[in-house]
């Protein structure tokens, strides 16, 4: 089995669910000390280090380039993964099972497979005594699927250190391919998050007998506001970079792009739609909802909470929209993270370009704008520039992206051959 494969299979069977709880479960730094030995063993030295929560490992090591005059690069991983239930799933979710092709389990995609690729690289790159054009930082970050409160977020804050020199870097969501007509792949480059933010909308009532008649009902209140506001369709804006990708795919497909209607492009891309078009417009959807504590007692109190994704700039058009989709006697308590932004050029992206092109000759990169977010919306507070670049080939029949937190979580063993020598390439002329 290729060390890759290996790598991967190993770094899944460490359960590292994040519930969301400061002390974890253990796991996030077993599998972190794995990746420190990993890379001990063929001479890097390595930097563990814990936030105060117990068991939230953050390991770090750095391979000297050939200019230190250069910026460094920092290729960086998160080792946290949702939860998962085995008894949805065909395999256990932390099995790292190797089968059809597959590396099976939870973090396939989201993220362990550019953490085995990034060790597999750094491994290689030590064995062979390569110097890589600048100082390249490889980390491994826990928390990142709970914002990176333990993780990136208070690295940033309390040990900037860590991160002297690094200019760029590079992480997941991106480097992907998608096959948008018979053997044209379209790779996707990150260059853009939007805004994260949380809402809770709380309604307060008359309690009482459930048996009584009630015109002050804080649970219908709120399902009122949720309904409407669940209902309601931000505004379509073009950005950049997805003006730029939607062009970009029109010009690969012959389907005419127009920006009065961006949907006849959007129909070419199968799955990869939902998160595209989730690029065009703010989002908001509803995840939580509690009210009530007896069968028979009108509660005073409601809340619910969302999920809310804004495009760069819209932050403060989107609570005046929400405000007023939501209406009276609703109140909101807010908490975001900014959007990531950064420009598709320069020597970074040609390096990416010529890297996925010596692996596929076919290959055409376009930027997009992700719909989620990582660990880039902490590093960007350093001043550093952010781009999604984790290299997969994918078959075109896969859906990638219902697989990003999805049962039967899974990555092809061919992808992730091909993802760790175009990261080799990659890191090699960056």
């Amino acid at each position: 089995m290729d060390e890759v494969v290996a790598l991967a299979s190993e770094l899944i069977r460490f359960d590292t669910t994040n519930t969301g709880s400061p002390d974890g479960t253990g796991g996030e730094r077993l599998a972190a000390e794995y990746v420190a030995e990993r890379l001990e063993d063929v001479g890097y030295e390595t930097t563990y280090v814990e936030s105060g929560a117990p068991g939230r490992g953050n390991v770090f090591a750095r391979l000297p380039g050939s200019d230190p005059s250069r910026g460094a690069l920092m290729v960086h991983s998160h080792l946290d993964v949702v939860p998962a239930d085995a008894s949805e799933w065909s395999v256990h979710p932390f099995s790292g099972e190797v089968s059809g092709g597959y590396v099976w389990g939870r973090g396939a995609v989201d993220m362990k497979h550019l953490a085995a690729m990034s060790l597999a690289v750094a491994r290689r790159f030590r064995r062979d005594g390569v110097v890589p054009p600048r100082d390249i930082v490889f980390a491994y970050l826990a928390d990142e699927e709970a914002g990176g409160v333990h993780g990136a977020g208070w690295l940033v804050t309390h040990r900037p250190d860590l991160f002297d020199g690094v200019t760029e870097a590079v992480s997941e969501v991106g480097g992907f391919s998608l096959t948008v007509a018979d053997g044209v792949r379209a790779y996707l480059v990150e260059t853009a998050e939007k805004g994260v933010g949380w809402l809770r909308l709380s309604t307060r009532g008359t309690p009482g007998h459930g048996s009584l008649l009630h015109t002050d009902n804080a649970v219908s209140r709120l399902a009122a506001a949720v309904a409407r506001l669940d209902a309601h369709e931000f505004p379509l804006v073009l950005t950049p970079p997805v003006r730029d990708f939607l062009a970009g795919v029109s010009e690969l497909t012959g389907v005419p792009f127009s920006e009065d209607d961006p949907a006849a492009v959007l129909g070419r891309l199968g799955s990869v739609a939902r998160m595209i078009g989730a690029s065009l417009r703010d989002t908001a959807n509803v995840t939580m909802f509690t009210a009530g504590y007896k069968d028979n007692v009108v509660p005073s109190t409601a809340s619910a909470i969302f999920d809310c994704r804004m495009l760069p700039g819209r932050e403060e058009a989107f609570l005046s929209e929400v405000d007023a989709v939501v209406g009276p006697g609703v109140s909101r308590e807010w908490k975001s993270m900014p959007p990531v932004q950064t420009t598709f050029d320069g020597t970074l992206v040609d390096a990416m370009t010529a890297a996925l092109v010596a692996e596929d000759p076919d290959a055409r990169l376009l930027p997009y704008m992700l719909s989620a977010g990582t660990d880039a919306k902490s590093f960007q507070r350093l001043g550093i520039r952010n781009l999604g670049f984790a290299p997969l080939r994918l078959p075109p029949d896969l859906d990638f992206t219902a697989l990003f937190h999805g049962i039967d979580e899974r990555v092809p063993v061919d992808g992730l051959l091909f993802g760790t020598r175009v990261l080799d390439r990659f890191l090699r002329m960056c």
